[in-house]
């Protein structure tokens, strides 16, 4: 079993910075690789970024791709993603994942991929 906890969100202005960290508990952190999607209102959930188990290794999508970042701290049993220059169309739920079949891989960027969601963190970003 995993726990996941986000926070972090916020309201930001365009052009602006905001940092998103999630916590996990239960199952060892570095046995698995962990993703972040969004979900705006009437929206399908979106992957936006995925890092491996040991953090070598991330993947993004291209909406967010030079401007997002995704890290984790395995000894904190932390993932973060800082997100900078912030548009209004990056306002969303974001939500924390864990993936355990595959924790060498960053590649997974289906939700269906995902066996442990956190609750979201939402993120608005003001024009």
């Amino acid at each position: 079993q995993v726990q996941l906890v986000e926070s972090g969100g916020g309201l930001v202005q365009a052009g602006g910075s905001l940092r998103v960290s999630c916590v996990a508990s239960g199952r060892t952190f570095s046995s698995y690789a962990t993703g972040w999607f969004r979900q705006a209102p009437g929206k399908e959930r979106e992957f936006v970024a995925a890092i491996n188990c040991g953090g070598r290794s991330t993947y993004y999508a291209d909406s967010v791709k030079g401007r997002f970042t995704n890290s984790r701290d395995n000894a904190k049993n932390r993932v973060y993603l800082q997100m900078n220059s912030l548009k209004p169309e990056d306002t969303a739920v974001y939500y924390c994942a864990a993936e355990t079949d595959r924790p060498l891989y960053s590649g997974s960027r289906y939700t269906d991929q995902y066996d442990y969601w956190g609750q979201g963190t939402q993120v608005t970003v003001s024009s």
